[in-house]
């Protein structure tokens, strides 16, 4: 391997033993994602990103002692810059909208394929938002104003935001000033009655707004 190839580090949180195994099983069909560690309780994650500092943490929603929810919330107060992605078997609306507001960058359904889990947590790395079908699905469905009209501009930016850039770097892809940006961003999640950009993003996705 050679050296400047970049090994994505991940871990998992999820109570189930046969779970976690299946996961590090999975992952070591990629050469570039490492499964460097795991807990079965919410409550060893913050530690364990701590001392092993992957890149991205997998999190099963329903757990004992603390939730998925919970969880993400603890990680990202302790590491910021560790990256989210839920992992669990329940894809309704409310949960996914708390996941995204607690600092998860994604959520995704334990009935993926290994491909698909790959590529959530290879764009998880990247801080792009990956939604699972029916999860993005069940936000739409709840989403305000079906029949919205976006302006160009909107669409512009979305589609940016979409890719999981940020204000400054849309700002500088559209040559407009962060603040105009920053004004966009909060219109679109108005808009769509979203909580936050993560969940604009799928449901931008979902309703092919873009």
């Amino acid at each position: 391997m050679s050296a400047d190839f970049n090994v994505i580090r991940v871990a998992s949180v999820d109570d189930h033993d046969i779970m976690r195994g299946g996961i590090r099983f999975v992952l070591m069909a990629f050469d570039d994602l490492e499964m460097v560690g795991d807990a079965r309780r919410g409550e060893d994650a913050v530690k364990m990103c701590q001392d092993l500092q992957p890149d991205v943490v997998l999190v099963d929603m329903k757990m004992l002692g603390l939730d998925g929810i919970e969880t993400t919330t603890a990680i990202k107060s302790a590491c910021p810059d560790v990256q989210v992605l839920i992992l669990t078997s329940f894809h309704d609306a409310d949960l996914v909208r708390r996941a995204m507001k607690a600092g998860a960058v994604g959520y995704l359904l334990k009935d993926a394929d290994k491909e698909e889990l790959a590529g959530a947590i290879r764009a998880a790395k990247a801080g792009q938002t990956t939604i699972s079908s029916r999860a993005a699905r069940a936000l739409a469905e709840e989403a305000s104003d079906p029949g919205i009209e976006l302006t160009e501009r909107e669409r512009e930016v979305l589609a940016l935001l979409v890719k999981g850039m940020s204000n400054k770097q849309i700002a500088d892809q559209l040559s407009r000033s962060p603040f105009t940006i920053r004004h966009h961003v909060s219109q679109l999640i108005k808009r769509l009655g979203a909580a936050n950009r993560a969940e604009v993003a799928a449901i931008a996705v979902q309703r092919r707004l873009i």
